[in-house]
């Protein structure tokens, strides 16, 4: 619904003809939901210039939320967020032009994720190396159709195979190096490499022979023969481990500074870090490597993230949940920041979708949290666009991957046009022009609406809180709502957040 009503989704259904309210109950257990946003009734902080302190001045509508990261260059982003990687599943490639002319036209960056190169059955590799990648081409090519020269941004994930197979060096060649490079290790899902499914005997061996790691293994005379009797009915292509040949942390740093250091003799300026949910050494690890290397970003995704191609128990039952990690993360950091060395921007992703997700890993990571990641809240409206223009434009369903062969009465309640469905589509016209609208996938529409819907959201925080641009987002805009979170995170109890301050108005 937020896909298609935008801001209007702030606010209980019906509103005006019914009465909604929230339960107040204390929350269980320790996560992001165990945060409570803090508000003011007088002050304001971060007000953009032009702004003044005055009631008429102090609207949240006048809170700016564009960020920046980056070392050397900066990137600026319309909203603090990003996606996160979209690479070798097929969901990723059936709907990338959705995703990718999307996070153009709203001015973030999009990540295309692993191993696009290496599944794709019409590359073509010489002596081990890539000479022809049309699908990587086709991501790079679509994102730039509706790039904005300003915002935003394009990163291409490159993982152990990917290395082994020459991407960088075909990137750089073929499309230049203004693209962000990130290596990878790991997602907040799982701590073994990416997968995909395939329902393909002729494609698993394809990828078998490739070099990826598929299991059941389909070269496997007995496996071959239990697909062909419908006992086996799909395999797992897997990527590899990353660092498993570093033994210690100094030969990690060693082989990390020579990858970084080649990337950049090739001529790639901007260079991030993706890393998973693996613990606090390799936490610590990441954040060390990346203050030496003088990254423009790292990612730091949480246990729960990820966009749902993971085995299911790793998915529930490995690594450490976002909340705990992103608050180490702040702690690690901080501990460079007090030895005067390099804090790279941070991202932290897992699990998010709403906007009062984003306010709170913006203030929990502050000031060294420059974006948020999202996964799957991002890639709903692209779904959904493909859905509703596969019905509305029959001719282009197949080419779309729509779903649907009517529109559903959730849908047609809203509108059965285009203009009457998706609430931003002439801010999308002013946006882009009425003579590039045919152009324009509907979920890239979709996508502007969602993320008006929570550019909204967060800018209401804001205000409440009283800050008024990102950099005045702090720790101490967070309240824990049980004692749990409180020593898990040391952010104070909700009855005691500004005690002090509060008996000092009382007494004098």
């Amino acid at each position: 619904m937020s896909s298609l009503k935008g801001r209007k989704m702030l606010y209980p259904r019906d509103f005006g003809d019914i009465t909604a309210g929230s339960r107040n109950l204390s929350p269980q257990g320790v996560g992001y939901h165990s945060l409570r946003v803090k508000g003011y009734a007088y002050g304001s902080e971060g007000r953009p210039e032009g702004i003044s302190d005055s009631a008429d001045d102090c609207l949240y509508t006048n809170v700016d939320v564009e960020t920046e990261f980056g070392s050397e260059i900066k990137t600026k982003c319309k909203v603090p967020l990003m996606t996160g990687a979209l690479g070798s599943t097929a969901i990723a490639a059936k709907y990338w032009r959705s995703l990718a002319i999307g996070a153009a036209v709203n001015g973030f960056p999009i990540v295309i994720g692993e191993n696009v190169v290496g599944v794709d059955q019409d590359a073509e590799l010489e002596n081990g190396k890539v000479v022809d990648a049309p699908e990587l081409d086709r991501r790079i090519e679509t994102y730039y159709e509706f790039a904005d020269d300003e915002y935003g941004g394009l990163f291409i994930q490159l993982n152990v195979e990917d290395m082994r197979n020459g991407v960088a060096e075909y990137i750089a060649e073929k499309h230049g190096n203004d693209v962000i490079i990130e290596v990878k290790w790991g997602q907040g899902a799982k701590s073994i490499g990416g997968e995909i499914q395939v329902d393909s005997l002729d494609y698993a061996k394809f990828l078998r022979n490739r070099g990826y790691v598929v299991d059941p293994d389909p070269n496997v005379e007995a496996n071959e023969e239990s697909f062909k009797q419908g006992g086996i009915d799909g395999f797992a292509r897997h990527s590899r481990l990353g660092a498993t040949d570093a033994p210690s942390f100094e030969e990690l740093k060693e082989q990390f500074m020579d990858r970084i250091d080649y990337l950049r003799s090739l001529g790639f300026k901007r260079l991030s870090l993706k890393t998973g949910a693996y613990g606090m050494r390799d936490l610590a690890a990441s954040i060390k490597l990346a203050s030496e290397a003088e990254l423009d970003l790292l990612t730091i995704d949480g246990a729960g993230g990820g966009t749902g191609m993971s085995p299911w128990n790793m998915m529930e039952h490995w690594g450490v949940p976002s909340l705990v990690l992103h608050n180490k993360a702040h702690e690690y950091a901080k501990i460079l920041d007090d030895q005067d060395l390099f804090v790279p921007d941070l991202s932290f992703a897992g699990g998010f979708a709403r906007e009062d997700h984003l306010f709170k890993a913006l203030a929990l990571g502050s000031p060294y949290v420059k974006l948020v990641c999202m996964g799957r809240a991002l890639m709903i409206p692209s779904f959904l666009g493909s859905n509703i223009e596969g019905v509305l434009r029959p001719e282009r369903k197949e080419e779309l991957n729509g779903n649907w062969d009517s529109l559903p009465k959730t849908v047609k309640d809203v509108g059965e046009t285009p203009e009457s469905m998706f609430a931003g589509w002439y801010d999308v016209v002013n946006h882009v022009g009425e003579d590039r609208m045919d152009e324009l996938p509907y979920g890239a529409v979709a996508l502007w609406n969602l993320v008006d819907k929570l550019k909204g959201g967060l800018q209401q925080l804001m205000a409440g809180s009283r800050n008024f641009s990102l950099d005045s987002v702090s720790r101490d805009d967070l309240m824990a709502a049980n004692r749990e979170t409180e020593k898990a995170v040391g952010i104070k109890y909700m009855g005691e957040a500004d005690d002090e301050k509060a008996k000092e108005i009382l007494i004098g």
